[in-house]
């Protein structure tokens, strides 16, 4: 696991928890509610369609994210012993040269996590980010490669996007939202989350609202950090949600608690979900046998 020096800050995401007190749920104007709290100027975009503003694209550097996850062929295990070694150590390398290679102004991110135990349908994932999506084609590439791809396959494989949410406080020495800073937790929880037509279809007072009634609601939950991706356009879902913490029985509880708020009403897919256990590479793949 590596990654070059300066490539990551700390993230503000769709969902993420503010550090001061949020605003009452239902509805309210963000502009009043936020000065009556005496909270920081919301980052509040009232048209985000920008038909009404006319707003150009937005051609600025951001990071892409691939979480890409892999199950392995039983047939490996019946290997002999010296030659799974040799397979597994080839593989290794393959994944830590796409960093290792690069120069470190591409801001190539590696995060490897197994899933061993934890879910059946697949072994381990790799939470890769680049600046250029076409980087993790290149990653893959390396993989496809090795002997160890040919036992296995990719159940799963998000792409998505960071950028600003429109929703939550401006945090200053938070990165402004534009870059995120992965693997802090010993656990990532990830799920492709896609929100109902309804819910777009709301006006930007209530849907600020349900999410100020949301932030105020993870508030408490202080050990788990929120990366929010975006895939509008450039995979199926709407959205990567994963949650870096150490404590997941306080990530139970978190969800469990949204489940309550206004907001959870719009939710149209969050599944399939999944637990992932952060561990250096070589220890991710000794857990394939």
């Amino acid at each position: 696991m590596s990654e070059k020096p300066g490539s990551e800050k700390k993230v503000s995401g769709e969902q993420q928890a503010p550090q001061t007190p949020a605003t009452p749920p239902a509805g309210r104007p963000a502009a009043s509610a936020g000065a009556a709290s005496g909270r920081p100027k919301m980052m509040v975009d009232l048209d985000p369609s920008g038909q009404v503003t006319g707003r150009e694209g937005d051609r600025s550097n951001r990071q892409f994210m691939n979480y890409a996850f892999f199950k392995l062929d039983p047939a490996f295990r019946r290997l002999p012993q010296a030659e799974r070694a040799e397979i597994r150590a080839e593989f290794q390398a393959a994944a830590e040269g796409w960093v290792a290679d690069a120069p470190a102004e591409k801001g190539l991110i590696l995060r490897p996590y197994s899933l061993v135990g934890v879910r059946g349908d697949v072994d381990f994932m790799l939470w890769r980010i680049a600046f250029d999506v076409r980087e993790f084609q290149e990653a893959q590439a390396r993989l496809n490669r090795t002997r160890l791809m040919g036992y296995l396959t990719q159940p799963y494989n998000f792409v998505s996007m960071n950028k600003r949410s429109q929703y939550v406080n401006r945090i200053e020495g938070s990165g402004h939202g534009l870059e995120v800073l992965p693997g802090q937790g010993q656990f990532l929880f990830i799920y492709p989350f896609v929100k109902t037509r309804a819910w777009y279809d709301l006006t930007p007072h209530s849907r600020q609202g349900m999410m100020d009634e949301h932030i105020h609601a993870s508030a408490p939950f202080k050990g788990v950090r929120i990366n929010t991706s975006y895939s509008y356009g450039i995979d199926d879902q709407e959205f990567v949600v994963s949650f870096d913490s150490d404590y997941p029985q306080e990530f139970v509880d978190l969800v469990h608690r949204l489940r309550y708020t206004e907001a959870s009403m719009y939710t149209l897919q969050d599944t399939p979900m999944f637990t992932c256990v952060k561990k250096e590479l070589a220890g991710v793949l000794a857990d394939l046998g």
